[in-house]
């Protein structure tokens, strides 16, 4: 079964997540199909904290890919922020 998960990286300490599309027989670290965004938790200041593209993660669902709850979590904050944003502009 394919599953859109984090994958977890940085240092010690230090973690960053890639929200990545893979088979889920395989390690949370390990191979992976498609790199589809990330997320930072301890992003300062003005960086980026959340990225992620949603229109692979709706070609991806059409495929049958399941999301993980925190994906699933991750995907309505970056949706609800973009909304005010979008907002905010007009």
């Amino acid at each position: 079964m394919v599953i859109i998960r984090l994958a977890r990286g940085g240092a010690k300490k230090r973690p960053f997540f890639n929200m990545v599309v893979a088979d889920s027989r395989n390690a949370r670290d390990g191979r992976f199909i498609e790199r589809i965004g990330f997320y930072n938790p301890r992003a300062l200041g003005e960086e980026e904290t959340l990225r992620i593209h949603l229109d692979r993660v709706i070609y991806w669902q059409s495929k049958g890919a399941q999301l993980s709850a925190t994906a699933t979590r991750l995907i309505k904050q970056f949706t609800r922020n973009n909304e005010v944003i979008q907002n905010s502009k007009n």
